[in-house]
């Protein structure tokens, strides 16, 4: 094997590491999204878990960000509760960098 295609490995193994990681810190930031707005939306103890599972899945739907926002902007509509968009960007903002540090 020449030194290019070592090379060339160790960059394929580093993509497939740093998008794993990249995951897991988005499931985290989606837990804690999950459990914020579990708290805004006064859920029991045993609703919130499974709130919070239906966030994290609510980010399979597409690609990106937007499909979390609208799961958690819906559900505050639904109830009637009255917060800003940028405050749930905001929370999503803040709640990654929270994240990030627990893997780094």
């Amino acid at each position: 094997m020449s030194k290019f295609d070592e090379r060339e490995k160790s960059f394929e193994k580093k993509f497939v590491r740093d998008e794993e990681i990249q995951f897991r810190i988005n499931a985290k930031r989606n837990k804690y999204l999950g459990e914020w707005a579990a708290q805004k939306l006064s859920k029991s103890d045993t609703d919130k878990e499974v709130y919070v599972q239906e966030v994290i899945k609510s980010d399979f739907a597409e690609p990106g960000d937007e499909d979390v926002f609208r799961k958690i902007q819906g559900d505050f509509k639904k109830a009637s509760i009255n917060i800003p968009d940028s405050e749930i960007r905001e929370q999503m903002t803040n709640l990654l960098e929270r994240a990030k540090k627990d893997f780094l």
